[in-house]
């Protein structure tokens, strides 16, 4: 292949080896909400503490974002998405072999959660940002819309391999799968980064982490996006990726019916996030996004009525796949332009880590709610204000920033 073509196809290599990296991570953060009836049945565990392994995850996840964010930024993604994996794959084999409630809790809310750190989408996202001077919104749209995509094949895949074998089996497969996806990663992903390069002729001094640190903070959209971000996190990964499947099961649905609905989710994220990140190239971004944040929250109406039937489920399902993941590449977009690219990774980083901390707090409080009132709807109605208050939140920006940007 002449040095034109590779040069061409080499940002599309990206895009298509990070979909097939976070298809692999998002799936066994996903399981682990299908699996928590079965862990409470063998093991003896309550609501409560299933759901604080979670919760840990997300936090590990959250304190791990920035870190990585500023290893794209320095290095590009190569190095950070395989470091990843390999904690990935390390922690799914360690809970396949443990039955210690501590160990458990270590290798799931610590190794796999480093992972889930590093093979993330402000990752990907930056990545996609600093390889590419048109279409950004669609390519990162397409890239991190494997965050979701594996799941609607993956996530039921799982649910087979649960109900015949056990939820061990199911880690060790997810273990197996990203040690596989590695050698792919290590052959084909571009080294560095076009940004990289260039910043490295023309930037003399690099800045220290703590200024640029400092920097970010101050900045109103910054504020505004972090916000609006960590109750993102509540809204998603917290009562959702964590409950969605364990309120499934409350509501009399089996696992297969169960998985199957998240898999439909998963299938309509995938459209979602490519969809959004097609209009963010073409329409006001702030609108955009806090349209997607007051949907959301309306189609926690939906869920807190769905109680016996499955077609309610699949109903709530269709919406919110609409709306769940496909803040992501409108988000990039807002921080790739009002905060800067030079920086964009240690920013989305940072505003990561608030949804990660949101997340954490919506895993732990709706199981801790679960097991006070026997039932979902106050995390369903909490789940309402925190999304519409996102929508609020982002409505105060400008589309445009006012002036330049120093980190840009």
């Amino acid at each position: 292949m002449s040095n034109d073509a590779s040069a061409k196809w080499r940002p599309w290599m990206l895009v298509g080896l990070s979909f097939l990296a976070l298809a692999l991570a998002y799936s066994t953060r996903a399981v682990f909400g299908l699996v928590m009836p079965l862990l409470e049945q063998d093991l003896g565990w309550s609501r409560s503490f299933t759901s604080s392994i979670a919760a840990t995850a997300l936090l590990m996840t959250a304190i791990l974002a920035p870190l990585g964010g500023r290893l794209v930024d320095k290095q590009g993604a190569r190095a950070v998405t395989l470091m990843g994996m390999g904690f990935l794959a390390s922690g799914c084999f360690l809970v396949a072999l443990t039955s210690h409630p501590l160990a458990f809790l270590l290798a799931f809310g610590g190794v796999a959660a480093t992972g889930f750190g590093l093979v993330a989408i402000h990752v990907i996202s930056t990545a996609v940002e600093q390889e590419f001077d048109s279409n950004q919104g669609l390519a990162t749209g397409i890239a991190t819309s494997g965050s979701t995509a594996g799941q609607f094949v993956i996530v039921p895949l799982l649910a087979i391999l649960l109900a015949a074998y056990s939820w061990r089996m199911a880690f060790v497969a997810l273990g197996m799968s990203t040690v596989l996806m590695m050698f792919f990663v290590m052959r084909w992903f571009p080294r560095g980064s076009r940004l990289h390069r260039q910043t490295e002729s023309t930037h003399g001094s690099a800045t220290s982490f703590a200024h640029d640190i400092w920097t970010i903070a101050k900045l109103p959209a910054f504020q505004i996006l972090f916000w609006s971000f960590f109750l993102c996190g509540y809204t998603t990964s917290g009562v959702i990726e964590t409950h969605f499947l364990p309120y499934a099961s409350f509501c009399g649905f089996g696992p297969v019916s169960s998985a199957t609905a998240y898999g439909l989710l998963s299938a309509i994220n995938l459209a979602g996030m490519i969809g959004v990140g097609w209009l963010t190239d073409r329409v006001n971004r702030p609108l955009l996004l806090g349209g997607i944040y007051i949907i959301r929250g309306l189609t926690f109406i939906v869920l807190v009525n769905v109680g016996a039937d499955l077609e309610t489920l699949f109903v709530f399902a269709i919406i919110f796949g609409l709306v769940d993941y496909s803040t992501s590449p409108v988000t990039a977009s807002l921080v790739a332009s009002h905060i800067g690219v030079r920086v964009m990774g240690l920013a989305f980083g940072l505003i990561s880590a608030g949804h990660q901390v949101g997340g954490a707090a919506g895993a732990y409080f709706g199981g801790l709610l679960f097991d006070l009132y026997a039932h979902y709807d106050w995390v369903w109605w909490s789940s309402l204000w925190l999304a519409v208050l996102a929508g609020a939140l982002v409505l105060l920006l400008r589309n445009s920033p006012r002036q330049a940007l120093a980190m840009s």
